[in-house]
């Protein structure tokens, strides 16, 4: 295979072309562009030097021009012309080119060839990781490198306490007989006590060593898999440059003024989810720019600013990534839409009976445009179909909201297996808790009296403002809540979708950096639940979904609280320490709570003093067998309503007949094993 000359030039380029451009944009919106020219200059002088050390004239040429657009400018005081900064975006232009242009050309003799594959997803696989993010990585790797030098000290002591161990056993093994036992008592006596002093110190010793190394040794591998988890990640930032280049390019080609703003640039997403993303978040920002933004004398005339909005929004709800574009601009013309529906045809019902909600949704369909001529940017109608195959393509959906004269909201939500975010870590009920950080407005402390029960539900006084709130550990507690104590505890606000609410918890622990994780099929959690993330010793840690909070802070009960229904745990009657294992981390899993039993005997003994609501019982046992345990359950009046299910590799007729016979609700034979089936037996059984 052919050598790439030029893999690492075009990594260098592509960082210092993404600075120029954004430094470029930054300097159009500078009152002060003094320090921006010398940073631009800086860039593409370095950028300069490397095409040259590869002999890319051209690169370098393009590079030696910025400089030349930019040395007038260098101690100006006042804004640069917005011609030179389309100057300098059109030179940063092909250089990206003429960087792209270097790619090795794919292998065409390949027995199968490769697809292809979008360049932005490209870009996102290939862009350098985070220097801070790095630079913990490593530090970590190297603490723990020196703390293993304290464990091989340790190794080495260990080979004392092996030899001080074989002196002991051969002067208690030297003396031949009772009598020379006796005789040589007082030497062998003189010559252990010594070497067991030794042998304490030395045990004592590697017992504090070891301890503190192992621990020490621990936070640093969590903490690394902390970093490493991170750096998978990559934050929304990244796609906001091209975004707010797309916005320029698209307004001043139609002859618009716009501003771009943007939110949640700390969101860390997917590499490949963002990759993926890109092309439709570029296409909502052109359709909100050629169809939205009026031009500057039409805002004049509706008394708006000369300059319309773009505003980006990402923010996280529940194990979902959000992205709004929003524009202040004319809004969706429905009748126009309509006009359209009709002309072509598209439905046989009357267009005019068709709501507002119905008319969007052909948007996405294609086919569908409201510009009244054909440009680069519009006309077509596969803008928003192009967004609709995205959300498709990664499971999500896409909603709309416009008004007359105010504006657009497209809202794009999708679905992630893996996100960071900063969290406040809470406990409730003894169970650990991350509350996304985004949506904490403040923590405060309130007494039970505080808390106000009306028809609507719970309130509490914040700001002289009654706000709705909900007790987190009443959901979190695995048994009743007992509120009997009266005792101040604290309360987070957080604001969602415009709202406070507040969330009372037990204590507050800190701020963490969570990666979160979302939950597996076989683990169903209620709405409040947004997934997972691993605690410092690696156990899972719910991550809470603040809009699922604020839905139950609405619409709770006041008076007595409603407790959650609690199911009776299931006992697995096993003589196999491997399937009882199997059956209860399955179950487990599921949010079963569970019992095990060794036997048959074992369970009818465990039956008398505590109540079931499933047996899982194997067949063959040593003692009494499954079946025999089924007959005598179902022979008594209190035991009978349990249902029993049998798990065992006999599969034949005459077995499958004796246990419908005894009457187990379910037989399961384990070579045809299939958890999905387990559990749906075990729901329909437990009701």
């Amino acid at each position: 295979m052919a050598q790439d000359p030029y893999k690492y030039f075009r990594i260098e380029a592509r960082e210092l072309t993404e600075q120029l451009a954004r430094n470029a944009l930054d300097l159009e919106k500078s009152g002060q562009p003094a320090g921006i020219v010398a940073r631009l200059l800086r860039l593409s002088h370095t950028l300069k030097g490397a095409a040259r050390v590869v002999k890319q004239r051209e690169i370098a040429d393009a590079a030696h021009t910025i400089e030349d657009v930019l040395s007038p400018h260098r101690d100006s005081t006042t804004n640069v012309p917005r011609g030179s900064v389309d100057a300098l975006l059109e030179l940063i232009d092909r250089i990206s080119a003429l960087t792209a242009a270097l790619a090795p050309a794919v292998d065409q003799t390949a027995a199968i060839p490769k697809q292809e594959e979008p360049a932005s997803e490209e870009t996102f696989r290939t862009m350098r990781a985070d220097m801070a993010d790095m630079d913990a990585l490593l530090d970590g790797l190297a603490e723990v490198h020196s703390q293993l030098a304290g464990v091989r000290q340790v190794a080495q002591s260990l080979d004392r306490v092996r030899q001080v161990t074989i002196l002991l056993s051969e002067q208690i093994a030297a003396p031949r007989g009772r009598a020379g036992l006796q005789a040589n008592a007082g030497v062998t006596l003189a010559l252990i006590a010594p070497m067991a002093e030794e042998l304490q110190e030395l045990t004592g010793g590697l017992e504090r060593t070891l301890t503190g190394g192992v621990e020490q040794i621990d936070r640093e591998i969590r903490q690394t898999r902390d970093i490493a988890e991170r750096l998978r990640l990559l934050p929304v930032g990244t796609v906001f440059d091209s975004l707010e280049r797309t916005a320029r390019d698209s307004a001043r080609a139609l002859g618009k003024r716009v501003a771009f703003e943007t939110s949640g640039k700390d969101v860390r997403l997917d590499a490949h989810v963002l990759g993926i993303l890109q092309g439709a978040l570029v296409q909502l920002v052109r359709n909100a720019i050629a169809h939205g933004i009026e031009s500057e004398p039409e805002r004049w005339a509706a008394a708006k600013p000369p300059e319309g909005i773009i505003r980006v929004e990402v923010f996280r709800r529940g194990e979902r990534a959000v992205f709004v574009c929003r524009d202040d601009g004319r809004g969706i013309d429905m009748d126009g839409i309509r006009l359209i529906v009709q002309r072509k045809g598209m439905l046989n019902a009357d267009a005019q009976k068709l709501g507002p909600n119905e008319l969007l949704g052909l948007l996405f369909k294609g086919g569908i445009s409201t510009s009244g001529a054909i440009t680069e940017m519009s006309g077509r109608g596969v803008g928003l179909d192009v967004v609709r195959e995205t959300a498709e393509r990664l499971g999500g959906n896409v909603r709309v909201e416009t008004e007359a004269g105010r504006g657009t909201m497209v809202e794009l939500t999708v679905p992630v297996s893996l996100s960071s975010l900063d969290a406040l870590i809470v406990e409730a009920a003894g169970v650990r808790a991350a509350l996304p950080l985004d949506r904490v407005r403040r923590t405060l402390r309130n007494a039970p009296e505080e808390v106000a029960r009306t028809p609507a539900g719970e309130s509490i006084l914040y700001e002289n403002k009654a706000i709705p709130f909900v007790d987190l550990g009443h959901y979190l507690a695995q048994g009743e809540r007992d509120l009997s104590i009266a005792r101040m505890r604290s309360a987070v606000v957080m604001q969602i979708d415009g709202t406070l609410t507040a969330v009372g918890v037990d204590r507050l622990l800190g701020i963490e950096n969570v990666v979160l994780r979302t939950l597996p099929g076989l683990a169903p959690a209620d709405p409040i639940v947004a997934g997972a993330s691993l605690d410092a010793e690696g156990n899972p840690q719910i991550v809470l979904d603040a809009e699922g909070l604020a839905a139950r802070a609405r619409h709770g009960k006041a008076g007595k609280r409603e407790q959650p229904v609690r199911r009776l745990p299931i006992l697995i009657i096993d003589d196999s320490p491997t399937t009882r294992m199997l059956e209860q981390s399955i179950l487990e899993a599921a949010g079963y709570e569970t019992d095990v039993a060794t036997s048959a005997e074992d369970a009818l003994q465990k039956v008398r003093g505590r109540t079931y609501g499933l047996f899982l019982v194997d067949v063959e046992m040593p003692g009494m067998d499954g079946f025999t345990f089924v007959e005598r359950t179902r022979a008594d009046p209190e035991l009978r309503k349990i249902p029993a299910i049998l798990v065992t590799s006999r599969n034949s007729p005459e077995d499958l007949r004796r246990g419908k016979d005894v009457g187990a609700y379910g037989y399961i034979v384990k070579e045809e094993f299939d958890q999905m089936v387990l559990l749906d037996r075990i729901r329909k059984a437990m009701g």
